[in-house]
């Protein structure tokens, strides 16, 4: 049963007057049905018991917080799983949250149910970010992920039957075992779906964790095989109509993530939920990852344990450099930005045809965004 408090009035009703303009929410929800070898986010298996609990907590500590935005410009539900909530659980957390122009929430394909589908399209959802990864059976096991091929395409499709009208397909290269051929059939299935925008992240494991320790030389002759495959994903991708707007993420004409370019402009955001993280002014807070001590505070009326980091401007101006040149378009600079700016490195890279500087702004050519890390560690003084 879901809690009476799950049910909460929303934001707008609340009366708060925020300490910062906050126009972008992200709610976390850890919960899985199993933890990947490669995954470093706060996550949980199991647990079904918790799940009303949790979204309980969450709209406590939200409906607390003087941050609280009454009407943000968007709104994202991300994890672990969100989907993973029973559908009647995940509307009301979704209908308690403040009303936004986007709301996108993640989910993984084999947990679409039509039930759940039609619960996201009633709750107003706008986006859906699918987890896909990849359409290769043995690419997936190799992942762990559960979902099959066939489940993504019919993910999508019940989406689409719901009234979801924006989707985005998250998707990696540089899998163990991944080749030439199999990147190619896998872009060539994502643009067959049609969706209005396309994520594609190099896989990052990191050292140490078992999916390292599984596949470590394998790992190694991925890495060699990374700049290839990054080349392969944005030439096609460009062919097909999309538009490489960052780094990572393409989109048809005027489909960008909202959300996301809240965080690569460098806005303030407010993050709820067990290890969730937010930026507000000079200071950045982290909810402690503790699944239990996250419920306890909730339930004892008192705020989630949290560490706190004060951050100078410089340390914000670095952080709006390193974010806004993964975008294709020029970043502004103020006076924090270019006192961090090493002035004679980025003339020096200018010269070579990675970057531009015309006035104020800055930006990366072409050639300059394909090893965007390498010119952005180089200009940061």
């Amino acid at each position: 049963m879901v809690p009476a408090s799950a049910i909460a009035a929303p934001a707008e009703q609340r009366g708060q007057t925020p300490l910062f303009r906050v126009d972008h929410l992200y709610v976390h929800v850890p919960f899985c049905a199993h933890r990947c070898g490669y995954c470093d986010f706060v996550t949980v298996t199991g647990h079904e018991d918790m799940h009303a609990r949790y979204v309980d907590a969450v709209l406590r500590e939200l409906d607390a917080s003087p941050a609280a935005p009454a009407a943000p410009q968007t709104v994202f539900v991300g994890g672990g799983t969100p989907s993973l909530l029973r559908p009647r659980l995940l509307l009301a957390l979704l209908r308690a949250l403040p009303p936004a122009g986007e709301v996108t929430v993640e989910c993984n394909p084999e947990t679409v149910t039509e039930e759940t589908a039609a619960a996201l399209a009633e709750a107003g959802v706008t986006r859906v970010s699918l987890g896909a990864q990849s359409f290769q059976p043995h690419l997936l096991e190799t992942l762990e992920r559960r979902a099959r091929p066939a489940q993504i395409v019919e993910a999508v499709s019940r989406l689409r039957a719901a009234g979801i009208q924006r989707l985005n397909l998250d998707l990696m290269f540089g899998v163990p075992g991944q080749g030439a051929v199999e990147l190619a059939d896998d872009i060539a299935r994502a643009v067959e779906l049609d969706p209005e925008h396309i994520s594609y992240y190099e896989l990052e494991a990191k050292p140490g964790t078992r999916f390292t320790h599984a596949y470590g030389t394998e790992l190694e002759r991925q890495a060699e095989r990374m700049e290839t495959h990054y080349e392969r994903v944005v030439h096609e991708l460009r062919a097909a109509g999309f538009r490489w707007y960052e780094t990572a993420n393409f989109c048809r004409p005027g489909e960008e993530a909202r959300h996301n370019l809240g965080y690569w402009e460098g806005r303030d955001y407010l993050g709820v939920g067990v290890g969730a993280v937010s930026t507000l002014g000079l200071q950045r807070r982290r909810n402690r990852p503790s699944l239990p001590r996250y419920l306890q505070a909730a339930e004892a009326g008192a705020p989630p344990p949290a560490e706190l980091e004060e951050l100078s401007p410089a340390e914000r101006a670095l952080e709006r450099i390193m974010l806004g040149l993964r975008l294709d378009r020029p970043l502004a600079l103020g006076a924090d930005e270019l006192a961090v700016l090493d002035a004679a490195a980025a003339e020096r890279l200018g010269r070579a045809g990675l970057l531009t500087m015309t006035g104020d702004t800055i930006a990366l050519t072409e050639r300059g965004r394909f090893v965007a890390n390498d010119v952005i560690a180089s200009i940061l003084s």
